[in-house]
């Protein structure tokens, strides 16, 4: 169990599962830099996360911005939407009548990806929900802006520990104030922080590349 002063942003994890230098960049460093991307999903979850709308559509009840916690996690953060569904095996919720089974929902501007960040930062979300609330969340939804479209994701086994196991290296990370380096790929074009980053200059030859390559320049003068 963690104490409120050892809380991380939960939305670090998507930073972190995407590229754990960028999120130590960001988190650690407190650098950050704009983009098309970055701009473009600020302005989504401007329009999302207005935190004095509650909607009522008969069993549906619908909370934007809701703040959440998890001292198991040690992880606060807000949700862009919760979705209370009226449910006869749910909990009681203050001010409404009957049982209420809570359902995560994340925006997102672009589309789905090759890699599994954003469904690791909706069920960290779900996780905190779970403790909140005393319950148990199967599954959320993350909507794509360009798809315009919602995306059902089950909180498996599996899910839950690679979020745990995310998280305890992002607290351990946290704690050390230590940055890592990491291997340049393909993703790092579309990396806000490219030029912060410059991922070009961690690439560091080994020994032995360094050796047979000036054995091979010396050979080829003679």
């Amino acid at each position: 169990m963690y104490t409120e002063e050892d809380y991380l942003l939960l939305s670090g994890l998507q930073h972190f599962a995407f590229c754990r230098r960028q999120w130590a960049l960001i988190h650690i460093e407190q650098q950050w830099a704009e983009n098309y991307r970055t701009t473009a999903g600020e302005l989504m979850h401007k329009k999302v996360h207005d935190e004095s709308s509650f909607e009522k559509r008969g069993n549906l009840l619908i909370v934007r911005g809701l703040r959440i916690a998890s001292c198991e996690l040690g992880l606060s953060g807000q949700c862009d939407v919760v979705e209370f569904h009226q449910n006869k095996n749910g909990i009681d919720l203050f001010g409404y009548d009957g049982k209420w089974s809570p359902m995560p929902i994340e925006y997102k501007h672009g589309s789905p990806k090759e890699h599994n960040a954003d469904e690791l930062q909706l069920c960290a979300q779900a996780i905190c929900l779970e403790e909140m609330f005393q319950t148990t969340i199967p599954d959320g939804y993350l909507y794509y802006g360009e798809k315009r479209r919602r995306s059902l994701v089950t909180f498996t086994k599996l899910l839950r520990e690679q979020v745990k196991k995310n998280v305890q290296e992002m607290h351990e990370l946290s704690q050390k104030g230590y940055t890592p380096n990491v291997k340049p790929t393909k993703q790092c074009k579309a990396c806000s922080l490219e030029n912060l980053c410059v991922p070009k200059l961690q690439k560091v030859m080994k020994v032995r590349e360094y050796i047979e390559q000036n054995i091979r320049v010396k050979y080829e003068e003679e």
